[in-house]
């Protein structure tokens, strides 16, 4: 694992991206066209389902250990702790040992996600508070440990709390955790989910259809739509690299359009991977939960998290939200404690804190007014409302410096002294207007709903499937053509 007691950050920086540039990731070519069809023809030329498990276990082991063989050691130890936690549960259901079992759990995962992830944050903090000099370690994070954990962890609960049965077989515990399709970028997979499928499954014509359809969908997101409005986010806002340079001289119009383009951005990213992600799991017999489900179509904000990421908010919803730490108070308790858990989750800086607290604050106020009150909200108004906090949210996630934060808040109401609009707005305004009108537009369920009335009329089902063939075709050449030639193809989810 790459550690270092030292000062000298530029240096681990650079070794950071040099490791990380050797991760295998789903919008790539290498993947594409070479590791997913080698497994493909591995995974397919048997029907044991024991032997097909062990082929995708090695895959992932590949997969994961790519760009850093030591972290896979990490993750089979993980795998093995839960897995012993889960068969004590299962002898001891009603004894100690099963508390003790769930306790290890805990402490050892969130133990492990806090040493690789918070630690330099936690050590940065005491030396601003206490002026200490304890040496900030730079640890190189794990990709995906975010979410194995608590995968891992949402697996030894509920095998407490009698929802799922223990798995008995340590390699087939070693798929659900490992699994790549969801390792790196999730969703987050409850094993109630796919317990079954991982023990018996099968793949039919429609699964592979569909599950192709899916993954090409997903790269089309990734590739067309986020990585180009990666681009303009970066010209507009700057980045982490260049500490945000751009904002300080940026205009009032620019300042909102950076801020839209950078939740459109992160929307299409991640929904792009989760779409892959399902995709891959189909084509493997396994039928993932859906992860986003047009979030922006939202009228409240309580409403977005239901649509946005659902598996990370569905777990701290079953798994913390209703802890017996508030007494009397625990509802709104619980409340605040999930989303300062969902922000720091996010990353290690101050600014997904505020990110997590701010959702917080507006989901508190919404749960005052009263679900009735607020669906008595004109629709225009109700849209305006929640797109405001939404995208001013994003900004407040984008810039991780808080110095720069503080400029974001300001250029958003011209109390910076820059100019309403400016020409370098202007321009990229115009020269991209047609991939914001699309990105637009696939935030809402045009297509499905378009598909769905075609395909209900007579004699258009024949067309509909020719016409989704072409597109997927069409959406594959495209993408392809443009991972050959690009030199942005941005990987978010290192922090996880």
């Amino acid at each position: 694992m790459c550690i270092a007691f030292c000062r000298n950050k530029p240096t681990m920086a650079v070794l950071s991206i040099f490791v990380r540039s050797f991760v295998v990731v789903f919008a790539d070519l290498f993947f594409l066209y070479f590791f997913l069809p080698v497994c493909l023809i591995c995974y397919f030329i048997t029907r044991s389902t024991a032997i097909r498990n062990a082929v995708l276990v090695v895959f992932s082991l590949i997969f994961y250990a790519w760009g850093e063989p030591v972290w896979v050691s990490i993750l089979i130890v993980s795998s093995l702790v839960d897995y012993i936690n889960g068969r004590v549960i299962e002898k001891h259901p009603e004894g100690w040992q099963a508390k003790a079992a769930l306790a290890w759990s805990l402490v050892f995962n969130l133990g492990v996600l806090f040493g690789f992830k918070y630690t330099a944050f936690f050590v940065e903090n005491l030396n601003n508070w206490f002026g200490l000099g304890i040496p900030v370690p730079n640890i190189v994070l794990p990709i995906g440990i975010s979410f194995y954990t608590f995968q891992t962890i949402s697996y030894t609960v509920d095998c407490y709390w009698g929802k799922v049965k223990p798995q008995k077989n340590f390699g087939r515990f070693l798929l659900y955790v490992s699994m790549f399709p969801q390792l790196v970028a999730g969703p987050i997979v409850r094993y109630s989910v796919i317990g079954e499928e991982i023990n018996e499954r099968k793949t039919t014509a429609k699964d592979i259809s569909d599950g192709f359809s899916r993954i090409i969908l997903g790269l089309g997101k990734k590739v067309i739509i986020a990585n180009n409005l990666s681009t303009i986010v970066t010209a507009l806002f700057g980045s982490a690299s260049n500490g945000y340079e751009n904002i300080k001289t940026l205009s009032v119009a620019g300042t909102w359009l950076g801020a839209i383009l950078v939740g459109l951005w992160y929307y299409f990213d991640f929904s792009g991977y989760s779409d892959i992600a399902i995709g891959l799991g189909r084509i493997f017999g396994f039928h993932f939960d859906e992860n986003f489900k047009y979030p922006f179509i939202c009228k409240t904000i309580s409403e977005f998290w239901q649509r946005w990421h659902i598996s990370l908010s569905s777990f701290f919803r079953d798994y913390v939200l209703y802890l017996p730490i508030f007494g009397k108070r625990r509802k709104y308790g619980g409340l605040f404690l999930v989303w300062f858990c969902t922000g720091l989750w996010h990353g290690a800086s101050w600014n997904f804190v505020f990110w997590g607290l701010y959702y917080g604050m507006f989901i508190f106020f919404e749960m005052l007014i009263g679900k009735k009150r607020m669906k008595k909200m004109p629709v225009p108004l109700a849209h305006i409302y929640t797109k405001l906090v939404i995208f001013i949210g994003f900004g407040i996630f984008y810039f991780e410096n808080l110095g720069s934060l503080g400029t974001f808040f300001k250029a958003l109401v011209g109390a910076n002294g820059n100019k309403l609009t400016d020409t370098v707005t202007q321009h990229l305004f115009m020269n991209n207007i047609w991939l914001f009108a699309a990105a637009v537009l696939f935030t809402m369920p045009v297509i499905p709903k378009i598909k769905e009335k075609a395909l209900s009329a007579n004699g258009t089902a024949y067309f509909m499937q020719s016409a989704g063939i072409l597109c997927n075709a069409a959406i594959l050449v495209l993408s392809s053509v443009l991972l050959v030639n690009t030199t942005n193809n941005p990987f978010l989810y290192f922090r996880f």
